[in-house]
């Protein structure tokens, strides 16, 4: 119980830095608009999110504390904040083509 406790916790602290992440990617670029590209920015969100939670849960069960007690604080942290930056990474480039893509439709 006392690792779900942490790792919720840990989400919690890095929540105000995903929400700026987060505000960042839904704010540029400026144009195209629309109810479809406000969608898909927040199921990117949502997911990169899920995914961060996952991450950090995994962190904390993988880590062994070899290296002291916060050592699963650590490596949770770490592992959480490089799965939300590879999601929503992933997410640009995903978003760039389909604005591409629409770009070139007549």
């Amino acid at each position: 119980m006392q690792t779900v406790f942490g790792a919720t916790l840990a989400f919690f602290l890095f929540l105000p830095v995903f929400a700026i992440l987060g505000a960042l990617y839904c704010a540029f670029p400026r144009q195209p608009r629309g109810g479809v590209r406000w969608l898909t920015d927040l199921a990117a969100l949502a997911l990169a999110a899920a995914i961060s939670l996952f991450s950090m849960r995994w962190g904390f069960a993988l880590a062994t504390g070899v290296a002291g007690p916060i050592w699963k604080q650590i490596l949770a942290t770490l592992l959480a904040y490089a799965a939300f930056l590879a999601s929503m990474g992933v997410a640009l480039v995903l978003r760039a083509a389909w604005f591409r893509r629409n770009a070139r439709a007549p």
